[in-house]
């Protein structure tokens, strides 16, 4: 079953500027290790179990699907959700449509040695970040995320993922058919969109297209092509608003 949000990804060109980047935005980000695909971590962790992945590559590699992203701007690329059953779980995309892959293994290799072990399953569609990856822990997964889960700027945890999709009603159907629920229909004003709102655990995942052929979610669908746009993070300070982009780099943050 999938139990909501388990992190996503900022894809970014350096990983100790964003480590500062980032703490200047008032999070404690955490050295995550190295991935043997040629990347390199840094995590902010949450009171709600969900965390950020600032991710860069410590090595090019133009063969990873990630690679075209970065040369785009790179900033939020992808979202990974959390499944007790990952099996169980490919069959329920696969049997909505959804091109998922086979398990496949993955691990990361913390600064203190301890090396951590997990299944994945990805999306094997073109439009990354529309369906998002599927993990399932080998090592516990406390191992995983960052212990550290209270900032400055008290941000607790993910609100809602909010991706840009040129066609809602395909998206609506894959979802429908994997949660057994319809969703709700959303507009949303200030982005002259519209679409339809999931709920997977705590989490919200609003899938909306631009109504007109002008403005920020057009352009961004024609230079970036489906995929996440922005993420609303959840705040004990009772403070709102977009981060600073020149710190978050690329990555389009909400305090809600």
């Amino acid at each position: 079953m999938l139990t909501g949000i388990d992190h996503f990804i900022i894809l970014i060109p350096e990983l100790e500027t964003a480590i500062k980047s980032y703490e200047q935005l008032g999070f404690k980000v955490v050295r995550g290790g190295r991935h043997p695909t040629g990347t390199h971590n840094a995590l902010i962790g949450f009171a709600d179990g969900s965390y950020l992945e600032l991710l860069a590559f410590y090595e090019p590699k133009p063969e990873s699907k990630l690679w075209p992203k970065l040369e785009q701007g790179g900033g939020l690329v992808d979202c990974c959700l959390q499944t007790d059953n990952l099996r169980a779980d490919i069959a329920a995309f696969r049997a909505a449509g959804v091109d998922m892959s086979d398990p496949m293994p993955l691990s990361r290799v913390r600064p203190d040695g301890y090396k951590l072990d997990w299944v994945l399953s990805l999306y094997g569609g073109p439009d990354r970040g529309v369906v998002p990856f599927l993990i399932e822990d080998e090592t516990p997964r406390d191992e995983r995320v960052p212990k550290e889960k209270t900032h400055p700027n008290q941000v607790i945890g993910i609100g809602t993922l909010t991706i840009a999709v040129d066609d809602v009603e395909t998206v609506r159907r894959w979802y429908a058919g994997i949660l057994s629920t319809e969703g709700q229909k959303i507009e949303r004003g200030d982005l002259d969109a519209a679409g339809v709102r999931f709920t997977i655990g705590p989490h919200g995942f609003d899938f909306i297209a631009p109504k007109g052929s002008n403005g920020k979610l057009s352009d961004w669908l024609r230079s970036r092509g489906p995929s996440p746009y922005a993420a609303s993070l959840t705040t004990a300070s009772g403070k709102a608003g977009l981060l600073d982009e020149t710190k978050s780099l690329g990555a389009r943050l909400f305090l809600a």
